[in-house]
């Protein structure tokens, strides 16, 4: 009898650290992506709603500010993209932790 129920004592400890560190994981991953969005966030999301108010309010751009808005955009989105896909790779680790 005494075996049994130390097994059995032994087999809850073991998935009660395993929830536990499971916790820890998920709260590391949200503590890290936590930090890096606000940075992404704000070099690389802001600046699109920043440059394209003028289209959405109807102001005629010319030809090289279209350009100009164009190249920025192609920069950004080459410069941002890593962080992105690290975010998103973040992202998906916090699901399957949680799984």
């Amino acid at each position: 009898m005494r075996k049994v129920a130390l097994s059995l004592f032994v087999l809850w400890a073991l998935t009660l650290a395993g929830c536990q560190s499971k916790a820890a994981k998920v709260k590391q991953l949200q503590d890290q992506y936590n930090a890096e969005y606000p940075a992404y966030a704000k070099d690389c999301i802001d600046p699109v709603t920043a440059g394209s108010s003028a289209l959405l309010t109807g102001e005629k751009l010319t030809p090289e500010q279209i350009a100009a808005l164009e190249a920025k955009k192609k920069e950004r989105d080459a410069r941002c993209k890593p962080v992105a896909d690290r975010l998103a790779q973040i992202q998906k680790e916090i699901i399957a932790a949680q799984q």
